[in-house]
This record gives structure tokens, C-alpha cells and sequence, in this order.
């Protein structure tokens, strides 16, 4: 059933706010998953961390609290609401009870699509931890079949092959996104676990199948053409690195043969080496359309960000509502800055929950970021620490793409993320007891 959330969030969740059915799949199967494992919910929040239990209410409380009606005193003392007053009486609105958001059915769309991480985390608590192990591998299949229908894409150069159009179809690799900065996350996620999941079985096979899979997933990274996917690429190409050395180093207490060390350290090295090499032989021409994008000067996001810094300050500290900040932002754009095109997204996802969540949605943030890296360090002594540390890189490498960019804002990621979080709590709860 967690894989059937998975494979939905794969096939349809991809296309963010303008793939409203395909969203709504996602969200039906995610609620369909719930409904059939409450046994599992119901082992979620009797044994999972009181941290994260208390984490999960808080954030779904948020939105909440922002749609419930508040009276015409209240909501009118909250932060540039005077703006929202003087409409509603051009409009001919009586005055009344109003919500705290300036616009309580965008916030209720944001609210929805928590459904399905939410589903991930709590339909797959109860699962074996072999299992889940195994959802690894599917979760890299994805990656794998996300790089095949790219290649597909970068061939045919036409729009019929991409599931949300593209307005240069064929210049770089979408798989199943509207996106291609997702699409690099998504394949730098599955980077991690190829390199790092435990082999189902040992078969001398496995490491130049693993290593080969690693360059096709490195190489699609690339072919993305997305800055911040390439370089964030280097968090799980690093662990599997360090993984490899430490392989390389004999266990002199045990007495155990470097020789095998040695293999994997060598393939990981060549693996790198054969990814950058197969990419200038064979796409010189998008590697330096690649390179060139690193060089650009004419970034209209900086201009974004400019106009949303004013946005978050008029709403702070108690933000405008989530999900609001496209009406928003169309007040406070200066004209210097307008262009025929509207952003829709401030392009820095911690600037547009600061509009829209005011200080509570920073400090919620900050709050997971500290979760995420008291689990990782909770793995450090088990047997599983890196299959957990690779799943931990990709929460990283989201955190440091919202700098730039809006990964969880579609349901593909939402998915893989609630899988990551998942695996991680998984791993550092049976390491706590192990202790015990």
C-alpha cells in the first residue's frame, strides 16, 4: 500500500498547483491507504517520537487555525488587514467575521496537500524495516525510469513527450516533473539510496550494477540542467565516497581483507571519473549549456526577492495566510520590476513562508531542521546508518534548494520526503532501542 503512494506521487503528483487532478489522485490514493492501515496509525503515535507526533500537529494546526473565522476586531488588528477591509467595502462586502488568511480556500489547497506525506509517514510506520528497505530500491527504479523518459524527451524535442509541456522542450530532462530543479532533487534523492541501500542479496554482480546505476542517475542529474541539482548532487556522491573509504580502511580487529574495500572505493572513484567522461564525449553541447547556467548574471529571482522581503515585512509576524502569496505579492510588486510574466512563487521558499506564515512558519521550519539532524545523529552507531544518512542528505538537499527554489511544493516530493523522514525515524528509533 506505501508503494501504491509512491508510484501515484511518481506518476501524477509531479505537475505542482497547475496539475490539480493529477494532485488530487495523489491525495485519494493517500487517503485510501489511511483509511485500510489505521492499525498502523494507530502504532505511529503510540511509539514514535513525542518530537515528531508534536511536530506533525503543529504544522497541520497551522493552516487550520489560519481558515477559522475570527471576529471583525480581531482579524482586522492582524498586519496590513486594513488593505483587505478597504476591498471588501469597494466590493460592497458587509463587515463580519472574516479568516485569518486573506484568502482561506488557497490556504485550505495548502493544507490538502499535506495529506500525503502525512499518509507516507504514518501507513508505513508498522512495516518491517527490510521492507522498507526494499521500498529503497523501488524508490530508485523510479529514479531510473525518470531518466529513460528523459532521454526519450532530450531525443524527441517535442512537448508531446513531457506530461506538463515545456517551453524548450527538448533542451533538458523532465521525466515525470513540471520542473526541472524537482527533477534533479528527485534523481540526486535516488542517487543516495543507490549508492548507499544494503544489496537484497550478494552477488558478485551487485557492486558494478550499483555503480553503473549511480553514473545513469549522476548523468540525469546534468542533463537537468539545474544549478542547484548539480552541485547538491555532491551530498550523496561525498557519502558514497566516505562510505567507500571506510570500507577500504581493514577492520584489524577482526581481520578482515581490504581487498573488497579496495574494489568499491576504486568503482566509486571511477565512477565519477566515467559519469564527467561519458558526459563531455557524448553531450559536449549541454554540458556547457550546463556550465553556462552557473555564469548567469540576469537571475530575475534577486528582483523577486527584493519585492517579497517587502511583502513578508508588511504581514509580519502573522504572515497572510498559506498559499496566498501569488494574490499577495501582485500588491507589492514595484513597477521597475514588472515583466510580462508573473512569478508565481518567490523562488525562496523560506521568504514565502515568512509572507505566509509569519514568524510561527519560520520557527516550525527551524523546528524540523533541528528533528532531522537529532535523528541523524541518533544513527550514527547502527548497522543501517547509511541507507538513514542517504535519506537524511535528500531532506538536506531540499532544505538547501527551498534557498533558491520550491521543491515541496508538488506532491512527488512531498511523497519521497514523508519516504526519507520515514526511513530516518525508522533506522534511529530501532537504533534507540537497541541501546536499551
Amino acid at each position: 500500500m506505501l508503494a501504491a503512494i509512491l508510484l501515484a506521487a511518481f506518476l501524477c503528483g509531479g505537475g505542482g498547483i497547475g496539475a490539480a487532478l493529477g494532485n488530487l489522485a495523489v491525495q485519494v490514493v493517500a487517503l485510501g491507504v489511511l483509511a485500510a492501515r489505521q492499525a498502523s496509525f494507530a502504532s505511529f503515535w503510540r511509539e514514535s517520537p513525542r518530537a515528531l507526533r508534536a511536530l506533525i500537529v503543529a504544522s497541520l494546526a497551522l493552516p487550520i487555525l489560519q481558515i477559522l473565522p475570527l471576529p471583525d476586531s480581531l482579524w482586522r488588528a492582524l498586519p496590513s488587514r486594513d488593505l483587505v477591509a478597504s476591498a471588501r467595502e469597494l466590493a460592497g462586502a458587509a463587515g463580519g467575521w472574516s479568516t485569518y488568511s486573506v484568502n482561506p480556500l488557497r490556504t485550505l489547497l495548502a493544507l490538502t496537500a499535506l495529506v500525503t506525506p502525512l499518509a507516507v509517514l504514518l501507513a508505513g510506520w508498522s512495516l518491517p524495516r527490510d521492507r522498507l528497505l526494499d521500498l529503497g530500491w523501488l524508490v530508485v527504479g523510479c529514479g531510473i525510469a525518470t531518466v529513460l523518459l528523459g532521454a526519450v524527451q532530450l531525443m524527441t524535442a517535442t512537448e508531446s513527450t513531457t506530461l506538463y509541456g515545456a517551453r524548450s522542450p527538448g533542451s533538458f530532462l523532465l521525466g515525470t516533473f513540471a520542473n526541472r530543479n524537482s527533477t534533479g532533487l528527485f534523481l540526486t534523492s535516488t542517487l543516495g539510496l543507490a549508492a548507499l541501500l544494503p544489496a537484497p542479496r550478494q552477488h558478485p554482480a551487485v557492486l558494478p550494477a550499483r555503480l553503473g546505476v549511480c553514473a545513469l542517475l549522476l548523468l540525469g542529474v546534468v542533463l537537468t540542467l539545474s544549478r542547484t541539482s548539480i552541485v547538491l548532487a555532491l551530498l550523496p556522491v561525498t557519502l558514497g565516497l566516505i562510505r567507500a573509504l571506510g570500507v577500504m580502511v581493514p577492520a584489524r580487529s577482526e581481520g578482515r581483507s581490504s581487498g573488497r574495500g579496495l574494489a568499491i572505493g576504486l568503482g566509486a572513484l571511477a565512477l565519477v571519473v566515467a559519469g564527467a567522461g561519458a558526459l563531455v564525449v557524448t553531450a559536449p553541447g549541454r554540458v556547457g549549456d550546463a556550465l553556462e547556467r552557473f555564469e548567469a548574471k540576469d537571475d530575475a529571482r534577486r528582483f523577486v526577492w527584493d519585492d517579497a522581503t517587502y511583502s513578508a515585512g508588511r504581514y509580519w509576524p502573522a504572515g497572510s495566510g498559506m498559499g496566498t502569496y501569488d494574490e499577495i505579492y501582485q500588491v507589492d510588486e514595484s513597477l521597475e520590476n514588472l515583466t510580462s510574466r508573473r512569478p508565481g512563487r518567490v523562488h525562496n521558499d523560506y521568504i514565502e513562508l515568512a509572507i505566509e506564515a509569519g514568524a510561527p512558519g519560520l520557527a516550525l521550519a527551524a523546528l524540523w531542521a533541528v528533528l532531522i539532524g537529532w535523528l541523524a545523529s541518533r544513527v550514527r552507531g547502527s548497522t543501517m546508518r547509511w541507507p538513514a544518512w542517504a535519506a537524511g542528505t535528500f531532506l538536506l538537499a531540499i532544505a538547501l534548494q527551498s534557498i533558491t527554489d520550491y521543491p515541496l511544493r508538488n506532491q512527488t516530493i512531498l511523497a519521497f520526503a514523508g519516504f526519507a523522514l520515514l526511513l530516518l525515524t525508522r533506522i534511529a528509533m530501532h537504533e534507540a532501542r537497541a541501546r536499551r
